[in-house]
C-alpha cells in the first residue's frame, strides 16, 4: 500500500502543552561525542536531528527550548564535527549530529564522521525517532536522499522537518512538499508526517514539540 506523506496537523491543546512543559524547564548542554565509547548512558528516550549544513538546524533547536544560543549556530558548512547531546526535561536526549554536504572538510574528516553516524543511528537503542531537516527553499537533494537510505538501513524512524518555511511563498512551498512527499515515498523509514517549521516565525515548533513528548 502506498504512504500517504501529509503535513503533520496542529497538536490538541492537551498535548501541545505537554510539550510545552518538557522544554519550558532548563535545557543543559551534556557533552560532544567524537567516539561511541563517549556516548551517554543510554538512560533517555532519545531524538536527534540531522541536516545538511546551514539548513537551520541549530536555530530550531534553539527555537524547541526558547534558548538563543543552546546550539551554537555557525556560518562555516561543517563546523559542527561532534555529536552533541543535550537534556530536556528529566527523561530526554536531543542529539544534535554534525551537518552533511560539506564541500570544504578533509575526506579522512568526513568519513570519520560518517562512520560514527552510522554507529551511532545503528546501536543506540533508546534512539526513538530522527528527524531530517530540509531547508523549504530547496526541497531534498541527493546528500539528504543518502542520510536517509542510511536511516533506512540502520531501521530508525525519521521524519521530515521543512526550514525556514517563511522564506518562499505559499505556492513554491507547495511544491517543495509535492517534491518531499515524492522522494519519501521510496524510504520505508520514512514516517508519513511532514512537519512545517520556521524558527523566526516560530510555525510549527508546538507540533514538533507535541511529537517528540509524545514519542514512547
Amino acid at each position: 500500500m502506498e504512504m500517504k506523506f501529509t503535513v503533520a496537523p496542529e497538536p490538541d491543546a492537551f498535548t501541545e502543552e505537554r510539550g510545552r512543559l518538557l522544554f519550558a524547564g532548563e535545557t543543559e548542554f551534556v557533552k560532544g561525542v567524537v567516539a561511541m565509547d563517549g556516548l551517554p548512558p543510554a538512560d533517555r528516550l532519545e531524538v536527534c536531528f540531522a541536516g545538511r549544513s546551514n539548513v537551520g538546524k541549530s536555530t530550531l533547536i534553539n527555537a524547541l527550548t526558547g534558548t538563543k544560543a543552546l546550539a551554537r549556530a555557525s556560518n562555516t558548512p561543517g563546523r559542527t564535527q561532534e555529536i552533541n547531546f543535550f537534556t530536556a526535561g528529566d527523561d530526554h536526549y536531543l542529539v544534535d549530529l554534525p551537518g552533511y554536504g560539506y564541500a570544504n572538510a578533509p575526506l579522512a574528516v568526513v568519513e570519520k564522521w560518517q562512520r560514527l553516524l552510522k554507529q551511532y543511528l545503528s546501536g543506540r537503542q533508546t534512539l526513538r525517532r530522527a528527524f531530517v531537516l530540509v531547508d523549504a527553499r530547496h526541497g531534498i537533494k541527493k546528500v539528504d536522499d543518502e542520510i536517509m537510505s542510511l536511516l533506512d538501513s540502520s531501521a530508525v524512524a525519521f521524519q521530515v522537518v521543512l526550514t525556514k518555511a517563511d522564506k518562499v511563498k505559499e505556492v513554491e512551498r507547495e511544491k517543495v512538499i509535492d517534491q518531499v512527499r515524492g522522494a519519501l515515498a521510496k524510504h520505508p523509514a520514512a514516517y508519513p508526517e511532514i512537519v512545517v517549521t520556521s524558527s523566526e516565525k516560530g510555525w510549527g515548533i508546538p507540533t514538533l514539540r507535541a511529537i517528540i513528548v509524545s514519542l514512547d
